[in-house]
């Protein structure tokens, strides 16, 4: 596992496999029907475990986001400045992230945006952008 990714453990493995193949997996309860992340053994809203993985659609809308000019903690202090950000999932929840592919001047709250996996790690671009690939 690289050094900068989370370390996955027996439960993680599934939404770190999913990222590794593209695919965004979020957690949905069976007794509430709610998407909750990051990813927990027990629904955060009614308490129930009969929560599954199930694929996301990858589409979300900018919340919230900050400019990071200055990371001494390697290896982010190779990457500055980079766009770490707070998505709007359209399933519902909330997840902390970073935009790429977008000049930060373009940043707006609310845009359109799907996630990307460069090397296997969840991030965002503005919707419908040309791949960088």
């Amino acid at each position: 596992m690289r050094a900068d990714l989370p370390e996955a453990d027996a439960f993680t493995r599934t939404f770190w496999d999913a990222a590794a193949e593209g695919r965004l997996l979020l957690r949905r309860c069976g007794s509430c029907g709610r998407h909750h992340h990051y990813p927990r053994e027990f629904c955060p809203r009614c308490w129930s475990e009969d929560v599954t993985w199930e694929p996301a659609s990858g589409r979300a809308t900018l919340y919230t986001w900050s400019v990071v000019h200055r990371n001494d903690l390697p290896p982010f202090d190779t990457r500055t400045p980079y766009v770490a950000a707070v998505v709007d999932l359209a399933e519902g929840p909330r997840m902390m992230t970073e935009i790429v592919e977008c000049a930060q001047g373009e940043l707006r709250a609310g845009m359109a945006l799907e996630a990307v996996f460069p090397e296997g790690v969840p991030k965002f671009r503005p919707r419908g952008a040309p791949s960088a690939d």
